[in-house]
């Protein structure tokens, strides 16, 4: 029977989404949770696993195009009468399915419909997978195998031999793959050179040089040194993109943010010599090996100390009801660059957690960002944000608040400089911070209170003690 598939709403009460990729094709077999799509929405990129069993008979749309919430998405042919889609949206966003064992019958996986909403992907897989391609599948039209496509692949990839055995999807970002797509590489090829594992443009560049797939390049040149590219001359004096995903919601909530809490930006600038040495004995305890504690998880476990004394910080505006809704607890926004653009998913309930913990969830957060896998309700419910612009070599700014919340912290670069202590010059490390607060909210006294307990801590480590 024919089964058609509406692209549910993800859980983040968006209008629509774009599809990123296909993972799929027309006429494939696909299997019950299999990821068949990865879309786009404002806030993350969603892996989409089958609602049935059966053989893909239409795709609805084309990678990049923008689907409405409820617009058909993927039409299946479903074997047998007892599948049937969701029966509504919220079973679509809040079921799962049972983790399925190899003794289980196949009748029994193509009778029972998955009920499709974000995260409803096997529990008992740690990521998705694909149908496997042989190498085969990358050789030229004509005779012979692309010897520079072998040359170049990881050795992994080399020795995949059986096309249906499943392998781990390669880890990337939506431009990354667009980029791939578009010099015609397959990302399965492309090996990753950093540590995270996340196959980056540099990688998919490097890799387009070895086999020849860069503009200018030879494939039968060998490809000890790619060739300087010269600068593109095609008439065009300007470049337009469309204003979707991830930045046009930052603008969207940039804007309403700054013309409608009224913001005040307070700066302190703290002598931090006693927290980076604090953080040096850290990385030479062996009980701590393998968890990064720096700057910013010092100054997250400050602002969650200080939020204690200062509640007001950790408030919400609520304009409809007509009242001011105090936060008991904190859900602390870290932005984080992405090659998608700014987003700012937070830490549930961070005014419970150890500094170790703390550094943790950061480590985390910052990673899953960056790969483009931050969960839609990791970045809903913010109570306070900080945004570490000392990573870029920056001393100050003055951040715009995240709608909803109170404050925003941004900490600054540490620089060793000339500074008073204990009544004479000596080198020392120095670090600005800057506050931003809703007015509306917060009394310049109340902010600049907040502001000078975080920079005790920070000042003083030991002070924590006082205020925990």
């Amino acid at each position: 029977m024919i089964q058609e598939f509406l692209l549910p709403d993800l859980g983040e009460g968006l209008p629509e989404a774009e599809l990123v990729q296909w993972t799929v094709a027309e006429g494939d077999e696909v299997t019950l949770n299999q990821t068949i799509a990865e879309v786009e929405t404002a806030k993350a990129v969603v892996e989409l696993p089958s609602p049935f069993a059966g053989t893909v008979r239409t795709l609805h749309a084309q990678a990049g195009d923008v689907v409405q919430v409820g617009a058909p998405l993927i039409t299946f042919d479903v074997a047998g009468a007892g599948a049937s889609a969701p029966s509504s949206e919220a079973e679509a966003v809040a079921a799962t399915t049972p983790e399925k064992t190899d003794a289980a019958p196949a009748a029994e996986e193509k009778a029972q419909p998955n009920l499709v909403g974000y995260g409803a992907a096997p529990r008992g897989s740690a990521r998705p997978q694909r149908r496997a391609r042989s190498v085969a599948s990358h050789a030229p039209a004509g005779n012979g195998t692309d010897i520079a496509v072998l040359e170049a692949a990881p050795h992994d990839a080399i020795r995949v031999a059986e096309p249906e055995r499943p392998v781990e999807r390669p880890r990337s970002t939506p431009p990354v793959r667009r980029f791939a797509k578009d010099l015609g590489i397959d990302l399965a090829l492309v090996e990753a050179s950093g540590a995270s594992g996340i196959i980056t443009r540099a990688d998919v560049e490097a890799y387009a040089a070895r086999v020849g797939k860069l503009p200018g390049v030879d494939p039968m040149t060998p490809a000890a040194a790619p060739a300087p590219q010269p600068a593109r001359s095609t008439g065009e004096r300007t470049t337009r993109t469309a204003i979707r995903g991830v930045r046009k919601h930052t603008a969207e909530a940039m804007v309403r943010s700054a013309f409608t809490a009224p913001h005040v930006t307070t700066f302190l600038t703290v002598d931090v010599t006693a927290t980076t040495e604090l953080i040096e004995s850290f990385k030479a305890d062996r009980s701590l090996e393998g968890h990064r504690i720096g700057v910013l998880a010092v100054a997250a476990k400050a602002v969650c100390l200080a939020l204690r004394k200062h509640p007001e910080l950790n408030s919400k505006w609520d304009e409809a009801a007509g009242e001011i809704v105090e936060h008991h607890y904190v859900n602390l926004g870290i932005a984080a660059a992405t090659g998608r653009g700014l987003v700012v998913p937070n830490i549930k309930d961070a005014q419970d957690m150890t500094l170790v913990e703390l550094a943790d969830a950061i480590r985390d957060l910052a990673e899953t960002a960056r790969a483009g896998k931050t969960a839609p309700a990791d970045m809903m419910g913010g109570t306070f944000s900080i945004t570490n612009v000392g990573v870029f070599g920056v001393d100050a700014g003055t951040p715009i608040l995240n709608p909803g919340e109170a404050g925003i912290l941004a900490v600054g670069a540490v620089r060793r400089q000339p500074w008073e202590h204990r009544g004479e010059i000596a080198l020392r490390d120095v670090m600005t911070l800057a506050l931003s607060f809703d007015h509306r909210l917060v009394d310049g006294e109340q902010g600049s209170k907040f502001l000078v307990d975080v920079g005790d801590v920070l000042r003083e480590p030991g002070r924590a003690m006082l205020l925990g």
